[in-house]
């Protein structure tokens, strides 16, 4: 593999309903296997795939740079996550049990915890190889099958996963994977056999697959887009707070839908947070993403990078003050000058009514805003219709507490940002969706439970 900024790396044909269909009764004939094995079983087996993903992790990681553009120093820890939460889930997987209820007269009632069924995942770009670990972990645990469809811009390193998964000895056919766009993940969320969804993306196209699945009464996990407040209080400790408002807003471009791109800091340390804020910025290391020193690498495409740069344009054009950033960048190696990149920016004199403090950017961009009260900085940051995700920092514990109590939002951060450990449930509140991902949580979203009622007397009939 190497770096090919602005070039075709590959082309895939999109699977059409045909080719749907085929990968989902192939996952149904390996699901009648996968779902009749003991707990400890697919234990083995998940254990296995995530021991192979460790011995792969630097070859994985390069094929994730190339994949999506962000560094190879992120790549390799979306990699350790990744294998990390098939270990979590499979260890999980043996332990999964019912509940046996004592009734009047010896009887007796128990649940079992089944699986679902052929669920559907349906990736983002920005993780591609972990959000597809984040699903298939709890859904393989529980004893379902799963057909994964990654994002067209990001094709490639599923493909591997459900190699290392073969490998590692599932049923064949019980991980597949199905490539396109639109037109092919609707052929998935629409046929009859598939029994869930899961969907990382856009608020949009979340709308649309919740009322594709909604005609099938299936079930959906949303995971969808957030624009989420960072709030600095004057007693934070200032350079820890910088390094969070730093990971809160430049990790893999910008491109992260828990970003806290609205950073409300208190007033009276304003200036001198948000000139520390600028000269960090101003030296993350930008360029190709396979070298060690990079921080930054590009975006995910042209049209994504043009749409950043129009945010920031539109920003000001109503009032917002550039810090520094936000310009294209060109890099002095000249097989990188196609490149996507731009610098990361940060905005200044922001308004909470401007469209780049409302709207998700999905870039390198950090809105700063001013607040003077405790009461008035919760009520500002839970004015949006998203609830992902919110951060607090402050040497104050007891406010700390409080003030994520009073956040509207499904994952909140104290004193750090962007920390997604496999062992908490991920997912968001309002616009953001439903349903969660990693933790014990998850199991219930990729589970049903059966009721069973056993009487060891005379049935009492009333007839």
């Amino acid at each position: 593999f190497k770096t090919c900024p602005g070039r075709v790396l590959c082309k895939l044909p999109c699977s059409g309903e045909k080719e749907v269909d085929l990968a989902v009764q192939n996952a149904k004939a390996a699901f009648k296997i996968w779902s009749q094995m003991s707990g400890m079983e697919r234990c083995r087996v998940m254990l296995e795939a995530a021991r192979i993903i460790r011995e792969q992790r630097e070859e994985i990681a390069t094929m994730e740079t190339i994949n999506n553009g962000k560094s190879i120093f992120e790549a390799r820890v979306d990699i350790d996550i990744s294998w990390q939460c098939l270990e979590y889930y499979a260890g999980l997987a043996g332990s999964l049990a019912g509940e046996h209820i004592q009734l009047p007269g010896g009887s007796f009632g128990y649940t079992r915890r089944e699986p679902l069924g052929v669920c559907v995942g349906i990736g983002a770009w920005n993780y591609p190889f972990q959000i597809a670990c984040w699903k298939s972990g709890p859904a393989l645990a529980c004893g379902n099958a799963m057909v994964f469809k990654p994002s067209p811009f990001t094709p490639i390193s599923v493909v591997r996963l459900a190699e290392i998964f073969t490998v590692a000895g599932v049923p064949k056919g019980l991980f597949n994977v199905v490539q396109g766009g639109a037109a092919t993940g609707q052929f998935l969320c629409q046929h009859p056999d598939v029994a869930k969804i899961s969907f990382t993306g856009s608020v949009p196209t979340g709308m649309k697959i919740m009322e594709m699945a909604a005609k099938g009464i299936k079930p959906v996990t949303l995971e969808l887009g957030g624009k989420s407040p960072l709030i600095i209080f004057s007693d934070s400790d200032l350079d820890n707070a910088v390094k969070g408002a730093l990971m809160a807003n430049f990790l893999t471009q910008g491109e992260v839908c828990c970003n806290g791109t609205r950073v409300f800091v208190e007033r009276k340390i304003l200036d001198t947070f948000t000139k520390e804020v600028v000269k960090r910025t101003q030296k993350i290391k930008i360029g190709d993403p396979l070298l060690e020193d990079t921080r930054m690498g590009a975006l995910i495409n042209r049209p994504h990078l043009n749409r950043v740069q129009g945010f920031i344009k539109q920003a000001k054009e109503q009032g917002a003050e550039v810090l520094c950033g936000g310009d294209l960048y060109v890099p002095d190696d000249p097989k990188l000058k196609n490149g996507y990149y731009m610098r990361p920016c940060v905005l200044g004199n922001c308004k909470d009514d401007m469209t780049c403090v409302k709207e998700e950017i999905f870039g390198p961009v950090m809105a700063i805003l001013p607040f003077d009260t405790e009461e008035e900085v919760v009520e500002r940051a839970n004015a949006t219709k998203f609830g992902l995700a919110g951060g607090v920092f402050t040497r104050d514990i007891q406010k700390a507490h409080r003030v994520v109590a009073a956040l509207k939002a499904g994952m909140c951060f104290i004193n750090n940002y962007n920390v997604s450990p496999v062992e908490l449930p991920f997912g968001g509140y309002k616009s953001s969706g439903f349903g969660r991902e990693n933790g014990r949580a998850a199991i219930e979203y990729y589970s049903q439970l059966k009721t069973v009622c056993v009487e060891m007397g005379d049935v009492e009939s009333v007839f």
